[in-house]
């Protein structure tokens, strides 16, 4: 359990927001899980904008002109001397109410520029976010506050700082963003809403997530300074839940601050437990490590040198390799790719960008815990990725020729996009990945084609190792001992990306092939 200043920041925010080369282009869903689709739509908000300066520009006209007649009309009527005795100035009035006045009441020019407007609107209401870009948005709000255990109360006037911590903020933005109210009701109403709904038709989990939602909106109300409401909303939890002792101490401090204005008990209000996912609290540890993993030990094994790996084509240029981590075998090779390289890689896969699939079985299917969008790049796609492919090669002394690899996965993360602690390698027999005839994953290749804000960690947690972004660097890992069982030290996690546009390039690499390139040990074990 964190300390009170977090566990409350968590709960506040949480109901304040509870809130392949082959396939076409993608549509326009699912913005949220890709920072290019992010920056589309900031494209298509420009465009919208430019229709609404059009629109502007004719409602300036048309109402200069209504102007005009209002301020001809109301002279005549504060004119002593304007008298309809003079007949031209009653044919003017008759004129005036037969005509004129018509024709500004029922005049369509108005409708004509909202139209106009409209008919923009829809031209590109196609290409906008949607009602599950808006909740995805929300609760990737909700998993950064979680994750980097954020103070509510900063995060909703833009400051990205540890709850109840005087460190220095995780990002400091370079122009202050505040949340309005709407904005922190929006998904906790329609999650309490929904669940309602279902009354009479609950299973245990429908069950268990009104009361989630209940109690976290009753904490965001609280926040809010709503004392009465939270103490409804955390009233009617009661109802579904009476033996809950954490929300009747809170209803006793919610009451009693209604009566006098103030809480006598300096005990905080707890924040709820919420779904907690094995090793999260590792996980989110890892994750808020300022720079990565913490200082360790000197260890002789550990260090900095420049790699040939017996292979001619890294004379001129060795690998610049830092070795992280003995077990599991983890290294870091710096400076892998160049900018230029790293650019053409996202502009090659950007156009083909798919929300990322997860292994369910024998399927792959969309998966909250895994928020980014991916495309496969064959190395024929052009001479950059050819020449990537090679230089993995003689890295790590692996063949990567098909069917002995797969295509580099290139991936965009989005809005605090994560992929939350799993394994590379398959732990079942019938992965998807058997396909492929070629053996389980032995190995990866990850390379950082972009730098981050804030963020964006790959942790592994039972290695307690966390490695920060590091722009044009690769990572290498070993999935598989060498005896071909799959190495449990190498679960691993991308942490949410806090600030930034964060882009990977994956390369799997299967067993088969590699009999006399990593040959068994003598230790059956290893």
């Amino acid at each position: 359990m964190r300390g009170p200043g977090a566990g409350a920041g968590w709960g506040a925010l949480a109901l304040g927001v509870l809130l392949v080369l082959l396939c076409p282009p993608p549509s326009p869903a699912e913005t949220y899980t890709a920072m290019a689709s992010v920056r589309r739509a900031l494209g298509s908000e420009g465009r919208l904008l430019r229709r609404l300066r059009g629109y502007l520009r004719e409602e300036r006209g048309r109402l200069r002109r209504l102007a005009r007649f209002y301020e001809k009309v109301q002279a005549l009527h504060q004119d002593p001397e304007a008298s309809v005795d003079n007949p031209l100035l009653a044919f003017s009035l008759i004129k005036r109410l037969h005509s004129d006045w018509p024709n500004v009441i029922y005049s369509d020019e108005a409708t004509e520029n909202t139209q106009a407007l409209h008919d923009a609107f829809k031209e590109m209401e196609q290409e906008l976010p949607g009602a599950e870009d808006l909740d995805g948005a929300a609760r990737a709000l909700m998993r950064l506050q979680d994750v980097y255990a954020l103070s509510v109360k900063g995060m909703a006037n833009g400051v990205f700082q540890h709850a109840g911590s005087g460190r220095p903020p995780l990002y400091s933005p370079g122009q202050r963003v505040s949340l309005s109210a709407d904005d922190l009701f929006h998904v906790g109403k329609e999650a309490v809403g929904l669940f309602r709904l279902s009354y009479g038709s609950w299973n245990p989990e429908d069950r268990s997530s009104l009361e989630d939602a209940l109690d976290h909106l009753a904490f965001s109300y609280f926040m809010a300074g709503n004392i009465s409401h939270a103490l409804s909303l955390s009233r009617e939890f009661l109802h579904y839940d009476p033996s809950n002792q954490r929300v009747v101490r809170n209803v006793a401090k919610y009451e009693k601050l209604l009566e006098t204005g103030t809480v006598t008990s300096t005990e905080p209000l707890r924040r709820p437990n919420g779904t907690r996912l094995q090793n999260r609290d590792a996980y989110e540890e890892l994750c808020q490590r300022p720079g990565g993993q913490q200082a360790l030990e000197h260890l002789p094994q550990l260090g900095c040198s420049y790699e040939t790996n017996g292979s001619p084509y890294l004379l001129l240029q060795p690998a610049k390799k830092e070795m992280v981590q003995i077990r599991p075998y983890v290294a870091l090779y710096h400076d892998f790719v160049s900018d230029v390289e790293a650019e053409t890689i996202k502009g090659l896969a950007g156009p083909w960008l798919q929300r990322s699939v997860v292994a369910s079985g024998e399927k792959q299917q969309k998966a909250e815990y895994r928020i980014s969008k991916s495309a496969w790049l064959k190395d024929t796609a052009h001479p950059v990725v050819r020449t990537l492919e090679k230089r993995m090669a003689a890295v790590t002394g692996l063949d990567l020729r098909p069917p002995y690899a797969e295509y580099l996965q290139v991936v965009n993360y989005g809005l605090g996009g994560h992929y939350e602690p799993h394994f590379d390698h398959a732990t079942s027999r019938k992965s998807p990945l058997y396909r492929m005839k070629s053996g389980n994953r032995i190995a990866t290749v990850m390379i950082y084609l972009s730098a981050v804000e804030a963020g964006g960690s790959t942790a592994f947690i039972h290695a307690n190792l966390s490695v920060p972004v590091v722009k044009n660097a690769a990572l290498f890992w070993w999935n598989l001992r060498r005896n071909g069982d799959g190495d449990g030290d190498t679960l691993h996690a991308g942490c949410p990306v806090l600030a930034g546009d964060k882009w990977v390039a994956n390369k799997w690499i299967h067993e088969h092939g590699q009999e006399f390139r990593r040959p068994c040990g003598i230790d059956p074990q290893d």
